[in-house]
């Protein structure tokens, strides 16, 4: 078993560069029969333009595990932290420049 536990073993290298992380607060999420795209912006106040800081091309597989994972997550911040308050939505053009999502 003990053998088992150490096939099942995954390194994950961080960059200091990612680790930085990217600041977003917004992101939009598009489909397609094969794909999700969700792509990561940062959206400042008054101004006209934000650019996509992030893209992120998901499996539908792959995109329902994060939807749990983030689900799962929020229940266990709120449990320590309280409720998460809900904002206004941000009310954007259907059509925010960026080409639909295809495979």
């Amino acid at each position: 078993m003990e053998n088992q536990d150490e096939q099942q073993q995954l390194n994950i290298e961080l960059s200091e560069e990612i680790a930085d992380g990217t600041y977003a607060n917004l992101a939009i999420i598009t489909h397609s029969p094969s794909e999700f795209v969700v792509d990561f912006i940062n959206v400042m106040p008054g101004l006209p333009k934000a650019k996509v800081k992030s893209r992120i091309i998901l499996t539908p597989q792959h995109a329902k595990r994060l939807m749990k994972a983030l689900v799962d997550n929020v229940k266990k911040y709120e449990s320590a932290h309280g409720t998460i308050q809900d904002q206004e939505p941000v009310s954007l053009p259907m059509n925010f420049g960026g080409p639909s999502a295809q495979a």
